[in-house]
């Protein structure tokens, strides 16, 4: 029996759910602009940004607690509290922008924030699943009685996955920090020409 290639078997356990956790990311924002639009309730989608935002905001206690600045509660909560207000904060801030052309900055706000999504989501998800995948495989291959070099060999197109995933953090930080200057940008200006009368 053929063995599998390991670049697939990575593809298809790692890469494909990161993908589908992104689609369920627009899909949810998708569904709840449409509600909102069916129920008459379109203007709601404009105030949703403020709540998207804070809620964003609230996401970056973990690094707080990365950073032993809280000392309540463990690490990996942190991250799960993280990943799961982090992703409703992007989907109010998605319906939010919804699909209306009015301005660049707010766009490209979105596009700071979704490129961040998805390095969050390869950092937290496909970084630590690769990380066991190619563990669990090289240690099988050993087991198996092969040498050192027919494992590197074996392990080589996972091997160069799993060193361009480890420098997920290279991306996610500048790219969260554009996201916050756009954003902060985009609500001066909003502030600015406010109708304050």
């Amino acid at each position: 029996m053929a063995e599998r290639r390991p670049d697939r078997a990575l593809l298809r356990r790692d890469v494909l759910p990161l993908l589908l956790l992104f689609a369920v990311l627009i899909a949810a924002a998708v569904l709840l602009d449409a509600l909102l639009h069916a129920l008459g309730l379109r203007w709601v989608g404009r105030w949703l940004g403020i709540p998207g935002v804070l809620l964003i905001l609230l996401s970056m206690l973990y690094s707080l607690r990365k950073r032993k600045q809280i000392g309540f509660s463990t690490p990996a909560q942190w991250l799960a509290f993280h990943k799961i207000v982090a992703w409703a904060g992007s989907v109010l801030v998605l319906v939010h922008g919804g699909i209306h052309f009015n301005a660049i900055l707010p766009w490209l706000a979105i596009a700071a924030m979704l490129t961040n999504v998805i390095s969050g989501l390869t950092g937290t998800l496909l970084l630590s699943r690769a990380r066991a995948h190619f563990d669990a495989h090289r240690l099988h291959l050993l087991d198996e009685g092969l040498s050192a070099d027919a494992v590197e060999q074996a392990l080589h197109a996972d091997s160069v996955t799993l060193q361009f995933l480890k420098g997920w953090r290279a991306v996610h930080i500048p790219i969260a920090l554009a996201f916050a200057s756009l954003g902060l940008i985009h609500i001066g200006s909003i502030l600015w020409f406010w109708n304050w009368r």
